[in-house]
């Protein structure tokens, strides 16, 4: 899993207007949720968290988080939302999880498929039924991505399920193993 290090602050204003000249000031507030525990309100810069989503890009991700005046110091979260405005798309609030290292979570993982299939190659179609995957592990053992290899599909076969798929050790596949992700019509 891809592993990023972002900074912030703990924020100590509240309310519309505050946040308005927070963000006036090239200023994004957030939000770090943890289970059990009070949520903590952070300031980031709006530039360098800007670029720091972007490198994410939609892809799990185990941020450390190092916040500086919180005692706890550096935590490792995941992005749980974010939020923009839907005319300017400019940043406006971001809301992080924590996360234990230690303890296995559910994570989505998309699937990529490489190769030609030897059906197409014969005048059959390619479809694609399923593009993602559930995957239960520690965080830093999900992949970015899963790779399939489906050039052995032929036409009219029984296509490349779930249970085709190469799964990292020390990681669970919640799909049903039966299920078709890709076959050649």
């Amino acid at each position: 899993m891809l592993q990023v290090e972002m900074s912030s602050e703990v924020r100590t204003v509240f309310g519309k207007g505050p946040m308005r000249q927070l963000r006036m000031q090239e200023i994004t507030p957030g939000v770090v949720y943890a289970s059990g525990l009070e949520p903590v309100p952070l300031q980031f810069a709006t530039a360098q968290l800007f670029k720091d989503l972007l490198f994410i890009g939609g892809r799990n991700a185990v941020i450390a988080l190092d916040i500086a005046g919180d005692s706890k110091g550096k935590r490792h979260v995941l992005v749980q939302e974010i939020q923009k405005d839907p005319v300017s798309d400019e940043l406006l609030h971001v809301d992080f999880v924590e996360v234990d290292l230690e303890k296995r979570a559910k994570f989505t993982v998309p699937l990529k498929f490489r190769g030609t299939p030897k059906g197409v190659d014969l005048g059959g179609d390619l479809q694609i039924h399923r593009t993602e995957v559930q995957l239960l592990g520690r965080p830093l053992d999900i992949p970015d991505l899963i790779e399939a290899d489906i050039t052995a599909l032929e036409q009219g076969g029984k296509g490349f399920t779930y249970g085709d798929l190469v799964v990292p050790a020390g990681v669970e596949m919640l799909n049903k193993a039966t299920a078709i992700c890709a076959q050649v019509v």
